[in-house]
């Protein structure tokens, strides 16, 4: 039996027990806030989420405002694309510089510019449990299919998976929209275990995990050992797109894509249609111009790039800087060494 968000227990299941079977009706309260739940999981387990999804920067003008008209002009580029939606408010996003009103009117803005079928995935990941469940929950009011969550990572040592069963426990119960898991240790030092992911994929409002951590093995063995529950694992890279693919993964949610939006869905469409030797080439071609917006130059790489890309980019929110001239050279020569210019 699932417990309320009060209270905390590791789920046991049935290993074969379809999501859909189950059906939420207590009212679920934690000190302070009053949050009900009165809806059949069905929905959850059924959205598919296979399919490719740049985690999209937020445009600033050069006061660091949110500039919404350079947002349309790259969205009206990508609803081009045959990609699957947008992850809003990510990592790239720099969702750690906005107030939880600019992220929230970000989901709302996106989901007025872009076709209604579309997924958004909406970055709602805060430090505590409380502000992370008001935060889903005003994304899902703005427009978001399902929110991503990232591990709380401030008092990192004190995230064991006990504490990280425990949040996304209580998050699932009172989020209104189904929650993917999302592990991103390069940014918060904190690689989500196998075992708190095999846990929480039996919870009937979790479906999938963003894994960015890129270690192969790992992802084969989470596909294999979540299958049962119609758990759902993207790529949370480019770099690893195609390997990703081949250990069962459904998708990716690609820095890159926001760059060559076409180039990375053809790694779906070659991956699906069989055609693995020139998914393996595309693959190659791709990981070094990844590397140099990700690893390398980061988020101001990023939007660099988008420029040279007929894309706006703009500046980063303070204290990121904007990439300097030379480095942004250096990225752009990747590029042209993988014959993407």
């Amino acid at each position: 039996m699932l417990k309320s968000a009060a209270s905390f227990v590791f789920f046991t299941l049935p290993k074969r027990l379809p999501k859909n079977s189950l059906h939420l009706t207590n009212k679920t309260t934690i000190p302070g806030i009053t949050l009900k739940q009165n809806r059949t999981m069905a929905s959850s387990s059924n959205l598919d989420i296979g399919g490719i999804y740049p985690p999209i920067p937020t445009p600033f003008d050069e006061k660091e405002n949110i500039a919404y008209d350079k947002l349309e002009k790259n969205l009206s580029i990508w609803n081009k694309a045959p990609l699957k939606g947008y992850v809003v408010q990510g990592s790239n996003g720099e969702y750690t510089f906005l107030t939880a009103e600019e992220r929230v009117e970000m989901v709302k803005k996106v989901r007025e510019m872009i076709p209604k079928d579309k997924l958004i995935l909406a970055g709602s990941g805060c430090e505590s449990t409380r502000d992370t469940i008001v935060m889903s929950e005003k994304m899902a009011e703005a427009g978001a299919d399902a929110v991503l969550v990232v591990t709380p990572c401030y008092f990192k040592n004190a995230m064991t998976n006990a504490a990280l069963i425990n949040h996304y426990t209580k998050l699932a119960d009172a989020c209104p929209v189904p929650v993917i898991l999302y592990s991103v240790p390069a940014n918060t030092g904190i690689d989500m275990a196998p075992e708190v992911v095999i846990q929480l994929s039996s919870h009937p409002n979790i479906i999938g995990l963003k894994d960015s951590g890129g270690d192969i093995g790992k992802i084969g063995n989470m596909v294999f050992k979540t299958k049962a529950n119609n758990f759902q694992i993207l790529a949370g890279s480019a770099g690893f797109l195609y390997p990703g693919y081949a250990v069962g993964c459904v998708g990716g949610v690609c820095a890159l894509a926001n760059v060559l939006p076409n180039e990375v869905c053809e790694i779906d469409r070659l991956f699906k249609a069989g055609d693995h030797k020139a998914a393996q080439d595309l693959q190659h071609r791709l990981i070094a111009p990844n590397a140099a917006i990700t690893k390398k130059f980061g988020v101001p790489g990023l939007k660099a790039s988008m420029e040279r890309f007929g894309f706006y980019g703009g500046p980063p929110r303070s204290p990121l800087l904007p990439a300097t001239p030379e480095d942004t050279e250096k990225l752009l020569g990747d590029f042209r060494y993988s014959e993407f210019l």
